[in-house]
């Protein structure tokens, strides 16, 4: 019988490391995870990232060794993982790896979004079928590449009554619509974490706000929070998506620039969490409907600042909100689970984008195979 477990890797706009999840598509959400790791990228590959991506410095030849460096850690997060759960590649069908995403352009001519961590290395190292390189082919048709968990959300957490808004709170926010008997929608919604994350870097040197700490004891700007909340982007209908390489701190910075009195520091840091809890409210009371059973699931490392989870509950009011994790998904493994679910949908030749979504021309098998095993004969 051929092994039914399926490895998913995916580093995200924290550039902290790899989370791991081992997935097989049992238990009561059809999708389950099994074993989970937060592998730490080493110092170095950390610093050449945040150059690369912030200060967006580096030479092709550092480019190059930068996706050979990042595929290496990839590999050791899957084989540290395999060891944590004491098995062998020999019991994975595949690995299903988004990589680190360098820059999301969906907006350029031609369209492009460009993920390291050569997937060959992962393959090679571990043995296993890589599938990687997911958002290119949805690109190709037409599409915005992302949201792209979309279609996990929809087989693990619809419902036949209730109308469900999964909200990932990653460096980016995005929303995935569920509703009985309609198809899937959903959207960026623009910054997550990735604002309140840089400034705090830039402040203080932390690398996030632990527990939204900062911003609790900081003041919301109304003045500011207007100056972020008028940025074209928010009023784009959907199909969106947008990335860190645009929420910048230079962005931020450019904000800052054009209003009188910004407060203290830590006035800023309650400032952005207000926004970023301001624009996921937003999403879900525009398209709620009157009279709508209606609940929020929220994922993505934005649920542990608690202060963040407070504004947007108290923005809500009475929809009620519960992380992923309550229906047996934890909130900080959904993303990489998707990408081993991905994997399977990409082995068995079946779409793994959702069109009205990402806006692409149609369903897509995504991503590239790469054989993990030697050649035969």
């Amino acid at each position: 019988m051929p092994a039914e477990l399926y490895l998913g890797l995916i580093s995200g706009t924290s550039r902290d490391g790899v989370e791991a999840v081992l997935t097989r598509p049992e238990g009561p959400l059809g999708w389950e995870v099994i074993a989970h790791r937060r592998h730490p990228y080493p110092a170095a590959i950390a610093e050449r990232l945040a150059e690369v991506i912030v200060a967006e410095q580096g030479r092709l030849q550092d480019l190059g060794q930068l996706d050979a460096s990042v595929g290496e850690v990839f590999a050791d997060a899957a084989l540290a993982l395999l060891r944590q759960a004491g098995l062998t590649p020999d019991a994975v069908r595949a690995i299903g790896s988004h990589g680190q995403t360098l820059y999301h352009a969906p907006a350029a001519a031609p369209a492009f979004s460009w993920q390291i961590g050569d997937p060959f290395r992962i393959a090679e190292r571990t043995g296993i079928d890589t599938v990687a390189l997911f958002r290119q082919r949805d690109m190709a048709a037409g599409g915005e590449g992302a949201p792209l968990a979309c279609a996990l959300h929809a087989a693990c957490f619809a419902h036949p009554d209730i109308s469900r808004a999964v909200v990932n709170i990653g460096g980016i926010s995005n929303i995935t619509w569920l509703r009985p008997g309609q198809p899937v929608s959903g959207y960026d919604c623009g910054p997550g974490n990735t604002l309140m994350d840089a400034w705090i870097r830039e402040l203080t040197g932390q690398p996030f706000d632990a527990d939204g700490a900062w911003a609790a004891a900081g003041k919301v700007r109304y003045g500011l929070l207007d100056t972020l909340r008028a940025d074209p982007f928010l009023a784009l209908d959907p199909p969106k998506t947008t990335g860190p390489e645009y929420f910048s701190l230079r962005w931020l910075e450019d904000r800052l620039a054009t209003v009188g009195d910004i407060g203290r520091d830590v006035d800023v840091q309650a400032t952005l969490t207000e926004f970023t809890a301001s624009i996921i409210a937003d999403a879900v009371l525009r398209e709620r409907r009157p009279d709508e059973p209606c609940e929020v699931l929220v994922c993505g490392g934005g649920v542990h600042n608690l202060e963040l989870m407070r504004r947007l509950r108290e923005r809500l009011g009475d929809v009620p909100v519960a992380q992923t994790g309550s229906l047996g998904l934890p909130a900080e493994q959904v993303e990489a689970a998707a990408f081993a679910w991905l994997a399977r949908q990409t082995l068995e030749h079946r779409a793994g984008n959702v069109p009205e979504v990402t806006g692409a021309a149609g369903p897509r098998i995504l991503g590239c195979v790469i054989p993990g095993a030697a050649p035969q004969g």
